[in-house]
């Protein structure tokens, strides 16, 4: 069976797993993990991505990340194979270091982002490697211990993830770590591997009691949402090319039409950008992710991106935009 394109495009949020080829190691010591990490950092800065949670162990690696402009695939191309090239040479090995291509799970920001923080950065002690969370909160291969200010680093969006919580820091950092912590006994979550509208119909049982086939229904493994968010990312795949090809030939900038349509609403640009819910606020955010979705073909990562909100408020912003427009 032919491998599955991946959804690539800039701004989606991934999870995403990288595993050692048959179980193998892929970090020996300290200076493997530092060198990874190194090779993370310089691609955050080079294509504009953005890492909320990460978690390196022997065998694996787990990260959850908003794509840049390039996507993901290139940001992971480049990673793996460097990282790669300059782990065979110094353990003088020959061959594939990774099991097969990188796993990568699109996912539905508002009702995953935190559930997923929170399993990717208890790997360390879900896999025994550290014994409690309070000294989780110094181990140095887990964003964990950024989030919560012990060690620094300047290309985790540890604020982004904090602000989930409440904008006083200290608030956040306490709640934070109160939802880490109800989650330390957990095991592994099968939940968080893919196949987004099964899991919201409640698994395969529940799709066979409706009388579904597999083949019938809005379905794909490389997709972690409610139904709705599934149907909506599948369908935004089949229209890709046709959207690039709008988007690349019109003549404005979607900053342009963003600043131009605020101004028509008489709402203040900044305040839509920072997520404000006033009535008018949302009604020209509305007509905004309309247009640059329909007219000028823009994913609804990119254009939850530039609106300051998650990709499933988008959506259905849109949703409700058409059926005004076709109840006129």
């Amino acid at each position: 069976m032919p491998r599955q394109a991946r959804f690539d495009v800039p701004g989606t949020l991934h999870h995403v797993m990288i595993r050692g080829l048959e179980g193998g190691r892929i970090f020996h010591d300290d200076e493997d993990r530092e060198h990874f990490l190194f090779r993370v950092r310089t691609l955050v800065k080079e294509t504009q991505s953005r890492i909320l949670a990460w978690a390196i162990m022997d065998n694996h690696v787990h990260i959850l990340l908003f794509s840049g402009q390039k996507g993901i695939s290139t940001f992971m191309r480049r990673l793996l194979t460097g990282y790669a090239v300059w782990f065979n040479q110094k353990h003088r090995r020959s061959g594939h270091l990774f099991q097969n291509r990188f796993k990568s799970i699109v996912c539905e920001e508002d009702p995953y982002l935190l559930e997923l923080v929170r399993y990717i950065h208890l790997n360390p002690l879900r896999g025994k490697v550290v014994e409690s969370i309070e000294k989780l909160n110094r181990y140095p291969w887990s964003g964990h211990s950024v989030v919560v200010g012990k060690r620094p680093n300047d290309w985790q969006e540890k604020e982004y993830v904090l602000q989930q919580f409440s904008t006083n820091r200290r608030e956040a950092l306490r709640a934070y770590q109160e939802f880490l912590s109800e989650g330390k006994d957990w095991g592994r979550r099968p939940e968080f591997v893919g196949g987004g509208l099964i899991r919201s119909l409640g698994g395969w049982s529940k799709v066979l009691s409706l009388g579904r086939k597999r083949g019938e229904i809005e379905y794909d493994a490389r997709i972690l949402g409610s139904g709705d968010f599934v149907q909506t990312m599948l369908q935004e795949a089949d229209e890709k090319i046709a959207r690039q090809m709008r988007y690349q030939g019109g003549k404005r900038s979607a900053a342009a039409v963003i600043q131009e349509m605020c101004q028509e609403a008489g709402v203040n640009e900044e305040e839509l950008l920072r997520g404000g819910r006033r009535r008018r606020v949302s009604e020209a955010r509305a007509n905004i992710a309309y247009r640059l979705s329909r007219e000028m073909g823009l994913s609804l990562a990119e254009i939850a991106r530039r609106l300051g909100v998650g990709t499933s408020a988008v959506a259905m912003a849109i949703r409700k935009k058409e059926g005004m427009v076709a109840g006129k």
